[in-house]
């Protein structure tokens, strides 16, 4: 588990329950927060997930199976691929951007995946360290420059449709989501200038 600077007394719980606490040098973004973890991590594999369990851990076997099946070193989780499985959904306006953004994404990246923004994603511990020690975005954008450091690096990516949830709650304003719209043109930069070789 990575503290981002919290101020409430989850870390303690996590730690008192045996967790592996890692704390970031105060409130530093999403980004950094899983770059952190992804890096430290210390098995074969790596799954980060977003603390409101929006897509049920047990939805690891799904990505482990396709990675298995597929030889795949990444498997993200969707909500896209099949909607059907999505079971509460988010707020109307949310959700219209969040498509929106990701036509805009592909667009300007080149991408073919369908969501980046799920929180859900599998790596191969040797991929995650190639591609997380060159992710620059400590804010929401991070997942779109991770998934186009993978793909930019040769890695076998699938995207495969997860359940999900929406939990009421969230802490992602809608400033920091409009901000997110420009991170795909800084990644496209950072690439075509050579920044992720």
């Amino acid at each position: 588990m990575v503290d981002d600077g919290s101020l409430d007394g989850t870390a303690k719980v996590a730690e008192a329950s045996g967790v592996r606490v890692l704390r970031n040098p105060g409130n530093r973004g999403k980004g950094y927060s899983v770059r952190h973890g992804m890096l430290e991590a210390k098995a074969e594999w790596a799954l980060f997930s977003d603390a409101d369990l929006s897509a049920p851990i047990e939805e690891v076997e799904r990505l482990w199976g396709a990675s298995e099946r597929e030889h795949a070193p990444v498997v993200i989780g969707s909500r896209a691929v099949d909607r059907s499985m999505v079971g509460v959904h988010q707020p109307f306006f949310r959700e219209a951007m969040g498509r929106f953004f990701n036509v805009t994404m592909r667009a300007v990246t080149g991408l073919p995946f369908h969501d980046t923004q799920c929180g859900f994603k599998l790596f191969e511990a040797a991929a995650a360290h190639e591609i997380f020690r060159r992710q620059t975005i400590d804010g929401f954008g991070f997942d779109v420059e991770v998934l186009y450091i993978a793909t930019h690096l040769g890695y076998r990516t699938l995207e495969i449709p997860v359940r999900w949830n929406d939990v009421t709650g969230t802490k992602v304003s809608m400033w920091l989501g409009a901000k997110g719209f420009w991170d795909p043109a800084r990644v496209r930069w950072n690439g075509v200038r050579g920044k992720y070789r």
